[in-house]
């Protein structure tokens, strides 16, 4: 039956399939994208058969499937291509019919649950995540201008982007960061564009280094950081940014989440949303994801979004779709997790770098060939709050671009992995 099932489902590429018995099957027309599977127990064969949106997931990280013919990149590249063209294998767009119908449910994101779920992924150990990412800290799409940019390279271009969208036009400016991380983006416009910066977390590790890196770099009167959600703040800024925070919203609180940004924007401010979307049209958070990544997160298509981002009174002045951007940026951090493997697992198990190597690379397959890309947008409250054109963001970001000696990143502190 699972032959059979994969049998139609490839329609472009080559599958290679090898059987717990030994046996193998090529699937598809042939060429790329080229990878396989070894399903070595009947137990994978049987869940691949039945649920195999979450199956495939878990199944890797208990050993019971192998990529073969390729890596997991080369297996989840051609997964992920042929689920665009075809759909869901076999019976399981039922169950995906079923998570689309109580989505709503389980995107239900009040104030206590949020910060549970956010400690979930970003409360593991942030020592882990001072191996894969960039030296400031960035776990957020990179801006790759060429293509051919180092990792941090892409993530101060991205900085810069961003930078030139809030139009920080003078110093002195009261920046409020939504999500801010580990402090990357609030330090950068405090040191560089002489901005008074607040960042808000519900991540008590992020919290910590966060302000442990304000202090470093001496900007602690200059840079604030609070564990918050974004529904308490209640004060007025000249601008907001807001980076890879929609996606932990929900579906439900896009509303809140856009009301509070129009809420807390001066009446001549900018705000800058840059978030995860899909290009196909709403849908459903992959099952596995939900489980053991984002639990109760959401990519939402633009088409979600704009009506809260309109009934908010907010305006929208400028969007951009970032599309193979989040790709590039995601293969830099398998890499550097493949780098420190060794290192991470003995801090964890084997298990846990299966989760964050299917996780990687599922996630750059979704980029590549699953309808997923990044969209920013940029966000008034009047119509005359920015000049008649965008020229002003070229040539700000060029200007910046443009110094040798400046937007160097501000200390990330060592890391304690033995």
């Amino acid at each position: 039956m699972l032959h059979t099932m994969l049998r139609r489902f490839v329609q472009r590429g080559t599958l290679v399939l090898r059987f717990p018995d030994g046996r193998e099957a090529s699937l598809g027309p042939g060429g790329d994208p080229a990878g396989g599977m070894h399903l070595k127990t009947s137990h994978a064969m049987r869940r691949m058969a039945t649920n195999p949106s979450l199956a495939l997931g878990e199944l890797y990280m208990d050993g019971e499937v192998e990529p073969i013919a390729g890596g997991l990149h080369d297996m989840l590249d051609v997964l992920s291509l042929n689920q665009t063209l075809s759909g869901d294998p076999g019976f399981s767009w039922m169950l995906d019919w079923g998570r689309w119908a109580v989505r709503r449910f389980r995107q239900l994101n009040p104030a206590s649950l949020a910060r549970r779920r956010i400690s979930h992924h970003y409360d593991i150990d942030e020592a882990v995540y001072g191996l894969f990412l960039d030296e400031d800290r960035h776990y957020s799409c990179a801006y790759f201008p060429t293509g051919n940019e180092t990792l941090e390279q892409a993530q101060l271009a991205k900085k810069l982007h961003i930078a030139a969208k809030l139009k920080l036009d003078r110093p002195g400016l009261k920046v409020l960061d939504i999500g801010c991380g580990w402090g990357g983006m609030a330090l950068t416009l405090a040191r560089e564009y002489g901005a008074d910066v607040t960042g808000i977390t519900l991540s008590q590790e992020q919290l910590i280094l966060a302000r442990a890196r304000a202090e470093a770099a001496g900007l602690a009167g200059q840079v604030r950081f609070e564990l918050m959600d974004y529904r308490a703040w209640d004060r007025p800024m000249d601008r907001i940014v807001s980076v890879g925070m929609v996606e932990h919203v929900g579906i439900n609180h896009f509303g809140a989440y856009f009301a509070a940004i129009a809420r807390n924007l001066r009446e001549e401010g900018v705000a800058l949303v840059h978030g995860i979307g899909r290009s196909d049209g709403p849908g459903a958070t992959n099952p596995w994801i939900n489980k053991y990544i984002f639990p109760g997160g959401y990519s939402p298509a633009v088409s979600e979004v704009m009506p809260a981002i309109e009934k908010a009174g907010l305006l929208v002045t400028d969007m951009e779709i970032l599309r193979l951007h989040y790709a590039l940026t995601l293969r830099e951090w398998s890499n550097r997790f493949a780098a420190h493997r060794e290192q991470i697992r003995a801090r964890h198990s084997e298990r846990f770098c299966r989760m964050f190597e299917f996780y990687l690379a599922g996630a750059e397959s979704a980029f590549r060939h699953g309808g997923h890309m990044n969209w920013q947008a940029q966000l008034t409250r009047t119509v005359d709050a920015l000049p008649l054109t965008r020229d002003y963001m070229l040539r700000e970001e060029q200007a910046s671009q443009g110094d040798p000696q400046g937007f160097a990143p501000a200390p990330a502190m060592a890391n304690t992995v033995a």
